[in-house]
């Protein structure tokens, strides 16, 4: 018989009960995913200062969050350019194949610089419970970027499932968000 492991009940344990009581706090599928598997599908990436995190966060996402993780490297600490790492993530989730993304640098600035150059994504440089949740909430982030320098394992894990559980709340926000994508089309200020 098979004996599921402790995280594995923990997370169908909370599906069910969030489905029992209509949870609101379930993740929130992508408006336009081309594939209807990506709905709970991350993209994760990392550059040499962040490679033991996004190592970490990796099972973490999978075991404990139950989604499935697409990991767009870097695979070991050998030095690497961010930009590259950030955005393959970004390209991932812009093209609809993962619902979020999450990058992980040494500070988190260059890799949410460089994936906000893609388009179609929005990533929030996120570092407290608070801006991890006006990014989604306000912004519709589908981007996190992480510092690895500063924030510590248990505060990433926090972070992380905030992100991908908080969903975008609409409304007078919805407004502003098309705002933002007008300006990467060259149409908005």
């Amino acid at each position: 018989m098979h004996d599921p492991r402790e995280s594995e009940v923990r997370r169908l344990v909370r599906e069910a009960v969030d489905r029992a009581l209509g949870s609101e706090s379930a993740p929130a599928a992508p408006p336009t995913a081309p594939d209807p598997r990506a709905d709970r599908r991350v993209a994760v990436g990392a550059d040499h200062g962040g490679f033991e995190l996004k190592e970490a966060l990796k099972q973490y996402i999978v075991e404990e969050l139950g989604w499935e993780v697409r990991d767009c490297g870097t695979h070991s600490a050998d030095a690497v350019d961010y930009p590259d790492y950030a955005a393959a993530v970004a390209r991932e989730v812009a093209a609809g194949r993962c619902a979020r993304g999450i990058v992980v640098d040494a500070a988190g600035i260059g890799s949410a610089m460089a994936a906000n150059k893609i388009a179609g994504v929005r990533c929030a440089l996120c570092h407290d419970d608070r801006t991890v949740v006006n990014g989604r909430e306000h912004n519709d982030a589908n981007v996190l970027s992480l510092g690895a320098r500063t924030v510590n394992r248990g505060l990433a894990q926090r972070l992380v499932r905030l992100f991908l559980t908080t969903p975008f709340a609409g409304g007078r926000h919805e407004r502003r968000v098309q705002k933002i994508m007008a300006l990467e089309r060259g149409s908005g200020g």
